[in-house]
Formats: C-alpha cells, sequence, structure tokens
C-alpha cells in the first residue's frame, strides 16, 4: 500500500463542463480569462471555435504549437486583441514591435542575454538578495507576515535596476511595485471594445486610470536615459558598460530609434521583471504546502551555499531549487497566452494523421495555462510535483509542451537571466528563512498580462 502523502494540489479554476453563453464569455474574459477554459481545453489536442464572427484555434498539441512558432513562422503574426491590449503599454518594444522593428531590438539586445553574459550578472544578484533579505531578519521567534507578491515585486525590481542600469533607474522601491499593480489591473485587461473590433480612436475607458502611471513610467524612463547621455557625454571613459549604455550607443540611423530604445526599456522594466517576480512568490506559496519537497530544497541549499559560496554555479549545482520554480511556472506560466493569427492558409497534420485545417484570419490560442495542466501532457497535471523537472525526468518533457518563456525566434530573451535570478534568489531567501501559508491564505490566480494571486499573498516568515 503506498503511505506516501498525497502531493499539493494549488488553487485552481475548475474546467467548466458546459460552454458558456456569449455575455458570460464577455463577463468572463473582462474579469479572469484563466476561468473561461472547459474541460476539452485540458483534454483535446486542437479546438476550433467562433466568437462575434472571429475563428479561434486552441491549440494544446506540441507538434501544431511547433508548426505555428517555429516551422510556419512568417505564417503566423500577432494576434490582434493581444496588440490592442499591449501595445498601448510597450510600443513598439520587442514583446509587441514586428517586422523589422522586432529584428533590430532582438539583434541589439541579444549580447546583453547570452548564457554567458548573464553568468556574469550572478553576484550582483547575490547582492541583492542579500540586502533585501534582511527585512526578514528581525521577525521575532513568532515570525511575520509579509505580503510575499509584493516583496516579491521589490526585489526583482532590485535585482532588473543594479544589473541592466547599474542602480540608476530613477524610482523607490515601494513606489515601483504599487505602480505596476494598478498599471496592469487597469491597462493590462481585455477592454469590452476590444472584444467588439471598436476602432482604435475610441478611448477604452477601462483603460483611463492607467494612463497616468503609464505617463510616469515613461518619465521615469526617459529621466534614466537623459542621466545616461550626460554621463556618457561628460565622462565617457567611466560609463557603466550595462543594458542601458548598450541600448543607447544602438541608436543612430541604421540601428533603434530613440522611441524604440525608450519603449524596450519599459518593457524590461514593466513586464521583463513583473514575470519572475510573480513565478518567485507562487514558488513559495506552493512549497510551503509542500513538506516534503521543502525539506529536500532546505537541504540542498544547506549543502550547496557553504561548498559554493560563488553563486555563479548555483544554477547547475541546485537541480531542486531549479525544479521547484520550474514546476511553480508550469502551474502558473507567468504569461498565460500566447496568440497568433494566421495570414495565408494552412494546415497541419498531426502523428495519428488527423488533419486540421486553418484559415487565413484564424486566431491561434497557445495557452500555457492550459497546456501545462493538460492530461494527455502531464502525469497528475493539477498536482505540485517538482520531481517531473529533476535531471532525468525533465529530458522526456517535449520542447513544446512547456512554454513558461515562449518558443521560437520570439522565445523569451531574458529565459536564462530569469532561471540564474529565480535560483540564486530562492537560494537566498530559503537558506534563513521559511515561508508558510497562513490559514486563510488562498490565493487565486489572475489574469492580468501576468498571472497574479489575486488579493495578494500574505505568508508568515520564521527563522528556521
Amino acid at each position: 500500500m503506498d503511505t506516501r502523502p498525497s502531493p499539493f494540489v494549488p488553487p485552481a479554476p475548475i474546467p467548466r463542463t458546459e460552454p458558456p453563453g456569449r455575455l458570460e464569455i464577455i463577463r468572463t474574459v473582462l474579469r479572469n480569462p484563466l476561468e473561461l477554459w472547459g474541460e476539452p481545453s485540458y483534454t483535446k489536442p486542437w479546438i476550433m471555435t467562433k466568437f462575434l464572427n472571429e475563428r479561434s484555434l486552441i491549440v494544446n498539441h506540441p507538434g501544431l504549437i511547433r508548426h505555428v512558432l517555429v516551422d510556419k513562422v512568417a505564417n503566423y503574426r500577432m494576434a490582434r486583441i493581444r496588440q490592442l491590449v499591449l501595445r498601448p503599454i510597450l510600443r513598439d518594444g520587442l514583446l509587441t514591435a514586428e517586422g523589422p522593428v522586432w529584428k533590430r531590438s532582438r539583434k541589439a539586445m541579444a549580447p546583453v542575454f547570452t548564457p554567458r553574459h548573464s553568468r556574469g550578472f550572478a553576484r550582483q544578484m547575490l547582492a541583492q538578495s542579500e540586502n533585501f533579505v534582511r527585512q526578514y531578519d528581525d521577525c521575532g521567534p513568532e515570525g511575520a507576515v509579509f505580503d510575499i507578491a509584493r516583496d516579491m515585486t521589490d526585489l526583482t525590481f532590485r535585482i532588473l535596476s543594479d544589473t541592466l542600469f547599474s542602480g540608476e533607474m530613477g524610482a523607490t522601491v515601494g513606489d515601483f511595485a504599487d505602480d505596476v499593480e494598478r498599471l496592469l489591473s487597469t491597462m493590462g485587461r481585455v477592454d469590452p471594445l476590444d472584444l467588439i473590433k471598436a476602432p482604435k480612436w475610441l478611448p477604452r475607458l477601462r483603460r483611463l486610470p492607467g494612463l497616468r502611471v503609464l505617463a510616469k513610467f515613461r518619465a521615469m524612463v526617459r529621466d534614466t536615459m537623459n542621466n545616461r547621455f550626460r554621463h556618457m557625454a561628460e565622462d565617457p571613459e567611466n560609463v557603466p558598460e550595462d543594458f542601458l549604455t548598450l541600448l543607447l550607443r544602438q541608436m543612430g540611423p541604421d540601428g533603434l530609434s530613440e522611441a524604440e530604445v525608450e519603449d524596450n526599456l519599459v518593457t524590461f522594466i514593466g513586464a521583463g521583471h513583473e514575470t519572475t517576480a510573480r513565478a518567485m512568490a507562487w514558488t513559495l506559496y506552493c512549497l510551503s504546502n509542500s513538506p516534503a519537497d521543502r525539506a529536500k530544497v532546505e537541504a540542498e541549499i544547506d549543502r550547496v551555499l557553504p561548498s559554493t559560496p560563488d553563486s555563479v554555479d548555483w544554477l547547475e549545482k541546485m537541480p531542486w531549487t531549479r525544479a521547484i520554480f520550474e514546476e511553480a511556472m508550469r502551474l502558473y506560466p507567468p504569461a498565460p497566452s500566447i496568440n497568433r493569427m494566421a495570414v495565408e492558409d494552412d494546415s497541419y497534420t498531426d502523428e495519428k494523421g488527423e488533419t486540421i485545417d486553418i484559415p487565413a484570419g484564424t486566431t491561434i490560442l497557445m495557452m500555457p495555462w492550459t497546456l501545462h495542466r493538460h492530461a494527455m501532457l502531464w502525469d497528475q497535471p493539477t498536482a505540485f510535483m517538482p520531481s517531473r523537472f529533476l535531471p532525468g525526468n525533465r529530458e522526456k518533457i517535449d520542447r513544446f509542451q512547456y512554454l513558461p518563456f515562449g518558443a521560437g525566434p520570439r522565445v523569451c530573451i531574458g529565459a536564462t537571466f530569469a532561471l540564474q535570478e529565480a535560483v540564486i534568489a530562492l537560494a537566498v531567501l530559503l537558506r534563513d528563512h521559511r515561508f508558510d501559508s497562513l490559514p486563510d491564505t488562498r490565493p487565486w490566480p489572475v489574469q492580468k498580462l501576468t498571472t497574479q494571486p489575486g488579493g495578494g499573498l500574505k505568508m508568515l516568515v520564521t527563522r528556521r
């Protein structure tokens, strides 16, 4: 008889068993798109649907995902609804740019995020994590309660500011976390006018409160750029060789415009750090409810940190710490939806000989939220089981069934940076402290660009 405890199943919407009506679809999309998906989205390889005269193909087949994101990538551009939500915030940043603008931006940023260059950020990541964790040292024997969702936003902002901007970003940590929340709660959600394809010039009332925050973000970025311009002119021999300087040096007739540099800085400050922050918060929450996995992670940290003080090597030497982060990203993918639209008619035939026709204009929905919980692809798909990402198991996962960073030419440029950052930060956080759920800690996943814990994530922090 198996006496092992059942794995932890964290909160998530129960798949619908009946298709919702039109008004219910609209209400759910506006409230929380994660609650929309029915049972077929978690059990079938693909589903062709139609809503408001727009054809949509929901894809959970790894081969078809590869077809769209890699093999026939030229035939699938960014979906209209995605651009309506993101472009007002990011404009021509790397996540939203297309064509020549995207190619220029990707080429300009690639040198910063090579694995070798990312390793060079490890010591700064460690130093910022060490400074941050000191706030938990005075919790007392009974511990203290913190909003871990907010705290992880603070921590990843500090790391981002130090590594990519040499600490010269003009924002305070606390204000930044509040601004991110306000921005994503307003401008980071679908507006009713988007669903009915209203003209762009009609104001999206749901997003109006976020315009002031967005203006503040962009003013901060312009101030940071101008300060660096002055530094480059007045003291060129001592300019930090960081992400900011690299982008500014890419400006020119054959490179990036000043507006494109600004857009990419906004993208990395707003969206780039937000995804890692959310994933780390979900990791601490899931781990707090899985004592056996926490014991393994703590033992690994206690073994590795004293013997390998150089954090550059932690990503490779701490497979359990990496596995809990990757499993949390499976259950709560930072970017829960990847959308494309077919430019021309296409079709795909799977390994069983079944064919799906994809007419031009079809919206393709590849949703890590459903893909990562799909019954065809995962054993106990709703359970928190980090062991599936340990060496020996990780290699059995199809490249296109796990997409926390996307795939293909538009794969997240900062994936290595984020993984390294998470392992270093989690190791420091869990070295001397424990994070425990409270009796009423039951975070509900809500899609606001990223997968966020609705209402925050209050946890008790104590000394180990």
